[in-house]
């Protein structure tokens, strides 16, 4: 093969190419996407109103007291393989996607040294008891409206105690359990 025949055949390659790339270029400006002002997502739940279908199953809500009176931290370590994707639980562990969860069970709110919180944990203010807990893992995005925080619950009243417990155990001296109201006397 003679070099005219290969700069033939170079130049059919560099043709094309060039072709190809003056269309993208032409492409891209008709076709030009528009940029989001903020990249990502937007998520969308419903919320179910309360004589909808999805109300039908729900059991009664019970207290706190007594859900933590029959709570068993074995479970809750079962059901906190859920929350290890974003939190750790070892005494000084890091932060990931959320804070560190050792010793929260009366702990104020939004004080992990290093965790950036979202301005709606910040506002929320005081200490994190067991009826907080409670309400925030039953339904994160209604107890603290504009929480950052994206986990959908748990619906379960017997769950969310049986991870209290656990989380309650998570500390150098877990915090005193909740009293039971005294039933009244017949």
């Amino acid at each position: 093969m003679n070099s005219f025949e290969l700069n033939k055949i170079l130049g059919a390659i560099l043709g094309t190419c060039l072709i190809v790339l003056a269309l993208n270029i032409g492409a891209g400006a008709i076709f030009a996407p528009e940029k989001p002002a903020k990249p990502g997502y937007a998520i969308v739940v419903q919320d179910h109103a309360a004589g909808g279908p999805a109300s039908v199953a729900k059991e009664p809500e019970q207290p706190i007291e007594v859900l933590m009176a029959a709570a068993s931290a074995e479970k809750g370590q079962a059901t906190v393989k859920q929350c290890a994707a974003c939190h750790t639980f070892e005494k000084g562990g890091p932060n990931r996607v959320g804070p560190n969860l050792w010793g929260i069970v009366g702990r104020p709110k939004a004080s992990v040294a290093g965790f950036n919180y979202s301005p709606a944990m910040k506002a929320k203010g005081g200490n994190w008891s067991y009826d907080d807990l409670n309400k925030f893992l039953a339904n994160p995005r209604g107890y603290v409206p504009g929480t950052a925080m994206s986990f959908a619950g748990l619906a379960r009243d017997s769950q969310r105690a049986d991870l209290i417990g656990y989380l309650r155990a998570q500390a150098d001296s877990p915090a005193p359990l909740p009293k039971a109201a005294e039933a009244p006397k017949k």
